[in-house]
């Protein structure tokens, strides 16, 4: 067994009661090139193990869709290619109910330094290049993506608990390959579907964890025009596959905790067309809106030009699949493992009102908590 597949799955959204108990049973990798829609893949794949929860000892489905998939299922540009080709852009893996085990505890893991893929001064030519294409009518608001890499060594194990342990991950977790991981500290519900009944959580909104941060975050003109047109994205995502009229929003701009950040949260809900399945769902969903932006499809066109390189698993959906009930996060604060390198992804959205370096400095202290926690861990 590879190094990575010894560390033990832990999917976002997965019930707690099975984590400690996964056994996997089939597994599917499709990268961008092989052909085929990865929406129709990935709910026929889920169809297979769609068993009652705990019957045969069957569980679930984990599964993984990076930004260039979900670009994939919308027609969407996808982009540069992946700094880390040997993550997969759709992996599923099939689950059932085994004996209780005991966590590892990991051995010692080191990284750095870290290297990334653009100056802060290319990064902020993008964000100037996105307000340009404001100006134009192009996008309202388009969120801009950079990557970092570093070379790792030691046990894999330990980043992932790292990563997916961060205060606030409450869609953390771990998925990997026979020469990869992904372990996410990822706070953001995507999507959740419990029978006819969907929700999506975007975040948008960023600010220190501070009492002055919380103020000004509350305060902030750009901040909340940014979250209002990214929850009106999210209406307009779910309302392909709601039924008419039941598209609603609620908490309207709630404030959450992620590490030491202020983040700005909303609720859409809405009730599924009867027969709404997952390849339904997930076009009308991906790629996330809220590190995406709107019009997503001219965005994926602009950023795409941007972007020196793919945002790999970063930006994308994680999350468990079990029957008609489905659990995704989106894949923000978010590291990928392959044979040398570590790879982290973190952006922000940017609009008219956007300060580039302000955007810049984001950036640079959402990839730092991750980057922190990596640390501790050695």
């Amino acid at each position: 067994m590879s190094m990575f597949r010894a560390v033990p799955a832990s999917p976002a959204g997965a019930p707690a009661a099975c984590r400690d108990r996964l056994v996997e049973v089939e597994r599917l990798e499709w990268r961008v090139g092989d052909g085929g829609d990865p929406a129709a893949i990935a709910e026929d794949f889920a169809r297979r193990h769609d068993r009652p929860h705990g019957e045969g000892g069957a569980c679930g489905v984990a599964l993984l869709v990076s930004a260039a998939a979900g670009a994939v299922m919308v027609g969407g540009a996808t982009g540069a290619p992946s700094p880390a080709p040997a993550v997969p852009d759709l992996a599923l893996v099939a689950y059932e109910h085994g004996p209780r085990r005991e966590a590892p505890v990991p051995g010692p893991f080191a990284v750095g330094p870290w290297r990334p893929s653009w100056t802060g001064a290319d990064h902020a030519k993008a964000v100037v290049a996105v307000q340009e294409a404001i100006a134009r009518g192009q996008v309202y608001v388009a969120n801009v993506v950079g990557h970092r890499s570093a070379p790792w060594s030691g046990d894999p194990a330990a980043a992932a608990a790292a990563v997916a342990g961060v205060a606030g991950a409450t869609w953390g977790g771990v998925l990997s390959g026979e020469d990869w991981l992904v372990a996410s500290g990822s706070p953001e519900c995507f999507l959740t579907v419990e029978g006819p009944n969907a929700a999506a959580y975007p975040i948008k909104g960023t600010a220190p964890a501070t009492a002055r941060g919380r103020r000004e975050l509350i305060a902030s003109v750009k901040e909340r025009a940014e979250h209002v047109m990214i929850v009106d994205l999210g209406r307009n995502d779910l309302a392909q596959v709601a039924v008419p009229g039941t598209v609603a929003v609620q908490d309207l701009f709630a404030l959450r905790r992620w590490a030491d950040l202020w983040q700005a949260e909303s609720t859409v809900t809405a009730r599924l067309e009867p027969g709404t399945g997952l390849a339904a769902v997930l076009r009308a969903m991906c790629p996330p809106g809220s590190v995406t932006g709107t019009p997503k499809l001219a965005m994926l066109d602009l950023v795409g030009a941007l972007e020196p390189v793919g945002r790999g698993p970063a930006m994308g959906a994680f999350g468990f699949v079990q029957g008609d009930r489905i659990r995704l996060g989106v894949t923000i604060r978010t590291l990928a493992l392959d044979a040398t390198h570590a790879h982290l992804w973190a952006g922000g959205g940017i609009t008219w009102r956007s300060e580039a370096e302000d955007e810049v400095a984001e950036a640079e202290t959402k990839a730092a908590a991750i980057a922190r926690a990596l640390e501790a861990a050695a």
